[in-house]
């Protein structure tokens, strides 16, 4: 009779003698957890790449993330599935890895047009938000609808960007020139900027990219879609041709240069008719007063002497306040642009024989080609017209100037003539 030793319990009982006793097998450790085998339905492995699946006709695959998380990405092909694991596993890896943001690019955009600070410094003037968030909800936020922000890429942008154009072009019921399409995609580009900084998308799908948009037809108010002046001729006929009333208006836009907005915004607050002086503050532009396009709209200007003159006259006719318009309607109203361009100025244009092309701006660019031709340097124009940089005014306005280059007869003054250079021969002859 064996002994029993009652100190230890059965755990601590010998092993018997004998061949080891079978463990039972447990099938449910080799079973996957209830939730990834509802995952899993639908995958099926592809036979010679372990951990790749295929699924609604493309390739997919897992990978884990830096908080550990399995996460499910695709491709079209095995190649470029296993080109896409590798480099999302050394993103993790680096810690440059985005989850892909499931935010939705409508709702996105109307919450960040609200809060939306501007790319620069200078921050986002109102007017500029103003015509962000029209462009968006007429044009971007139809195009994208609820497509989510990170599924956005450079290819959607350029197709977004011929899309406008042909919308543009419908509207207008004329082509539209490139910086027009530019200036329609800017808020797009401004909002998934945004998305990159605050970690929604991995990258801006926009930036850097190269839209290709067909270049307008030269029309009889533009060459290759650039700006085109009046020459000295065509001004003095163009005014001649209008109203008695309006040719001091128009006179004095051709001398200043000034855009349309912030001329009849001028008051006569902001004109020193003793110094022969103005200063621009302020412009009307859709609707609202408010100030220049930039800071560098804000500056003084020198008049010449004939057109102090008209506004010295125009003001004992009209004795109007400081605080009231210096060009107004024939009741003394705001002018209407659209009524003073097709009522007045076309009609003068076609007189002159000028051409139904002039506008507006046409004396913005007249102003700024006989600066240019009258010795004026490119930051002197600039600074006369308000542009924020000099190589600006230069890429704007230098075509015009390609046929007034001079004979540089200043070379004289400085080469020695050529009957001064003898040679070693006839010295000594």
């Amino acid at each position: 009779m064996i002994p029993l030793d009652l100190t230890h319990g059965p755990a601590d009982a010998p092993t018997p003698p004998g061949p080891a006793p079978k463990e039972c097998f447990d099938a449910t450790a080799t079973l996957l957890p209830p939730a990834e085998a509802v995952e899993m339905s639908g995958f099926a492995p592809i036979e010679g790449h372990p951990g790749f699946y295929r699924r609604s006709g493309q390739v997919m695959f897992r990978f884990r993330d830096r908080r550990r998380k399995r996460r499910w990405e695709g491709a079209r092909t095995i190649k470029e599935a296993e080109r896409r694991k590798l480099a999302l596993e050394l993103d993790v890896e680096r810690g440059d890895y985005r989850a892909p943001s499931q935010e939705r690019f409508s709702a996105y955009a109307r919450t960040w047009i609200d809060t939306y600070a501007g790319r620069t410094a200078r921050g986002i003037q109102e007017h500029t938000r103003h015509d962000y968030r029209r462009r968006l909800e007429q044009d971007a936020i139809p195009y994208f609808g609820d497509l989510r922000l990170s599924e956005i890429e450079p290819r959607d942008v350029k197709e977004y960007a011929l899309w406008l154009a042909d919308r543009l072009a419908h509207r207008s019921g004329k082509p539209v020139k490139p910086d027009t399409v530019r200036l329609g995609v800017a808020p797009l580009r401004a909002l998934l900027a945004t998305a990159a900084e605050e970690g929604l998308i991995r990258s801006n799908p926009a930036a850097g990219l190269r839209l290709a948009v067909v270049q307008p037809l030269a029309g009889d108010g533009e060459e290759d879609g650039r700006a085109k002046a009046l020459s000295e001729p065509e001004l003095a006929a163009l005014l001649e041709a209008l109203p008695d009333e309006w040719r001091p208006f128009f006179a004095f836009l051709a001398q200043t240069g000034l855009r349309i907005g912030e001329a009849i915004e001028l008051r006569w607050g902001d004109v020193d008719l003793g110094q022969r002086g103005l200063r621009v503050r302020r412009r009307f532009y859709r609707g609202k007063v408010g100030p220049p396009k930039s800071k560098y709209g804000r500056r003084r200007l020198r008049l010449t002497r004939a057109v102090a003159d008209d506004l010295w006259h125009l003001r004992k006719r009209t004795r109007a306040g400081d605080d009231e318009l210096v060009f107004t309607a024939e009741r003394g109203s705001r002018i209407d642009q659209s009524n003073l361009l097709s009522r007045v100025l076309k009609p003068a244009a076609l007189e002159a024989g000028v051409g139904k092309w002039v506008g507006f701006h046409t004396f913005r660019h007249t102003c700024a080609t006989m600066l240019f031709r009258n010795g004026w340097n490119a930051v002197q124009v600039q600074r006369w017209l308000g542009h924020h940089k000099p190589s600006f005014t230069l890429d704007t306005y230098v075509h015009l100037l390609d046929e007034d280059v001079p004979e540089p007869t200043f070379f004289d003054a400085i080469s020695r003539p050529c009957d001064q250079f003898v040679t070693r021969e006839g010295r000594n002859q």
